[in-house]
């Protein structure tokens, strides 16, 4: 995929121990072979709908309102049966967050990876990304991710380093973009392209809190006038961009004048 920075561990087996396993799989009778994939696959199934349901409460609620007793009821389980899932609240909520992570990828950069290099790239992103948050069937609330960076970020513990770990190398990552985007001719060689991946994630952050805290209703209108701005500037050299402001100033002067 090229850029993004959570890979998907895979259980690792020497060959011996494939070996072993597979021999021990054919011993069985079939139908405890059948009797155990139906009871592994229900097992997936039950956790998959708790996390699912899990994520749409965390987006209303935020992660940290999601307690074991509001989902048991939502997904009509006992807590206990909650507690073999996940074996805490702070299993259950980092697995909604690996979820909310997940989707993410999925939704937004997985997509724009089939993008062209550079700049196409980079606006296959911001398009998505927007849309993932405008899309109240995925997050009927707000972006789980963005909300628990601001509940957790005096909190010290596994939530927050997941969230931190995740939210820097998403702008590590679109900073690499934008490197990219200058190799390839479409940005300023004198591009920061540090400074171009703060403002992008800025920007989505002040139109999240523009548009649920602020109720404005030209937050959209807004972000994509800020993104705009920046995709220009990106391809101006920093001399260039320089004199243009500098003239812009004098022009102002004389107007007071």
């Amino acid at each position: 995929m090229g850029l993004f920075f959570v890979a998907n561990e895979r259980s690792c087996y020497p060959v011996d121990m494939l070996r072993a396993k597979k021999g021990a799989e054919s011993a069985r009778p079939p139908q405890q072979l059948r009797r155990n994939t139906g009871t592994a696959r229900s097992s997936r199934d039950t956790k998959t709908l708790i996390l699912e349901t899990a994520l749409k409460i965390a987006s209303r609620e935020g992660i940290d309102g999601l307690t074991i007793g509001e989902l048991a009821k939502a997904v009509g389980m006992s807590k206990s049966g909650l507690f073999a899932h996940f074996g805490g609240r702070d299993q259950l909520q980092l697995a909604v967050l690996q979820l909310a992570l997940d989707r993410f990828v999925q939704i937004v950069l997985r997509p724009a990876f089939k993008a062209p290099r550079g700049e196409p790239r980079i606006a296959a992103v911001f398009s998505n990304w927007l849309a993932h948050l405008n899309d109240q069937s995925a997050l009927p609330g707000s972006s789980v991710l963005i909300g628990a960076s601001t509940e957790f970020d005096d909190r010290p513990g596994p939530i927050r380093d997941f969230i931190q770990k995740a939210q820097r190398d998403l702008i590590s990552n679109i900073a690499k973009a934008a490197r990219m985007a200058v190799e390839v001719g479409h940005f300023s060689e004198e591009l920061d392209v540090e400074q171009f991946a703060w403002s992008m994630y800025a920007f989505v952050l002040g139109y999240h809190h523009s548009k649920r805290m602020l109720e404005d209703p030209k937050a959209e209108l807004h972000l994509k006038r800020a993104f705009t701005d920046l995709i220009e500037s990106a391809r101006r050299p920093r001399s260039i961009a320089a004199k243009s402001a500098s003239k812009t100033e004098v022009s102002k002067k004389k107007r007071r004048m």
